[in-house]
């Protein structure tokens, strides 16, 4: 089979296209056939070495995000079976051989069903996006029906799945995004109100909110102190440097700032998060939204585009 494959940990010329064999399928696992594959920050990251959370042994195919259909399960797999659409999510599972590939074998704790009314391609864009979403919003951010809740980089992979899952939670949703196109997809996507954070004071359009979700903490921590209520939680789930801010303000607000990584998921909680994204799909409430799409040959091109250029949604690879 084709995949992506690195030798050596470095800039993207280290990606490149090989032949292997089509891994062996333990009990425990599934063998898919892929369509897609979804692009990640973190891969990147991962690429160029020492990342905090995850170094692998080399060579090594990339890819935490797919989807496709079952081709093989292994013995002890009772609740898939060939001829399944699949969508995976890998980060956290016991064995994956990488979504960079024709075919990935993957333990059945990182692979769930994917309904008939998602597109192959919205299946590969779930993974890490969506288990960011749901622990940042339900796992650490506690949110409840009827609470108010500022989205920053509300159009981005994981700002449009949390404003659908906020929105389908029975919360006030508020977003923010950098571009007219952006700000439409995210009134689009169910947000009450969108606000554009290029603009000066934007956050002085908002009273008051329960819990704010920050893509970019260096840039956004202080303010989002400012329009939090008395004892309201800050989700950080990016950042980009530091910054120096009074802590006082928590102080006054009794706030509580906590920060998220899907890697540090249990397996109760990843189990949780992937069995409610099912959930959600099944009832049509996700549906991710899905930006350049690369052939693998052009596999170095998307992560150099992911880095350097804006993104209108899920970037992919057609696999």
């Amino acid at each position: 089979m084709k995949s992506v494959e690195m030798k050596a940990f470095g800039d993207i010329d280290v990606l490149e296209i090989v032949d292997r064999k089509v891994p062996t399928v333990g009990n425990h696992d599934v063998r898919v056939k892929l369509h897609f594959a979804g692009v990640n920050a973190a891969e990147t990251y991962i690429r160029q070495g020492g990342y905090a959370f995850f170094k692998p042994e080399l060579p090594y195919t990339p890819g935490f995000d797919g989807a496709g259909v079952i081709e093989e399960v292994g013995r002890e797999v009772t609740d898939l079976k060939v001829g399944d659409r699949v969508f995976i999510a890998s980060a956290l599972s016991k064995n994956a051989t990488g979504t960079y590939a024709e075919e990935i074998v993957v333990s059945a704790d990182g692979v769930r069903k994917l309904p008939d009314n998602n597109s192959f391609e919205e299946g590969a864009a779930l993974g890490i996006p969506a288990t960011a979403a749901y622990r940042a919003l339900f796992q650490r951010g506690f949110l409840k029906s009827n609470e108010r809740v500022l989205i920053h980089g509300a159009s981005g992979g994981v700002g449009t799945l949390a404003v659908q899952m906020a929105k389908a939670h029975g919360a006030y949703v508020i977003g923010t995004a950098g571009t007219k196109e952006g700000m439409r997809k995210v009134k689009e996507n169910g947000a009450d109100i969108v606000l554009n954070h290029r603009s000066d004071n934007y956050l002085e359009e908002i009273k008051s909110v329960d819990l704010v979700i920050e893509m970019l903490a260096n840039v956004n921590l202080e303010k989002d102190l400012l329009v939090l209520n008395q004892r309201g939680r800050i989700i950080i789930v990016g950042n980009r440097g530091e910054l120096t801010f009074n802590p006082r303000l928590t102080m006054e607000k009794e706030a509580d700032i906590r920060g998220i990584a899907v890697w540090n998921a249990t397996k109760d909680e990843n189990e949780e998060s992937l069995n409610e994204i099912q959930i959600m799909l099944e009832k049509g409430e996700l549906h991710p939204e899905i930006g350049s799409i690369y052939s693998m040959e052009n596999v170095r091109e998307a992560q150099d585009d992911l880095v350097n250029k804006p993104s209108n949604g899920k970037m992919l690879l057609k696999v």
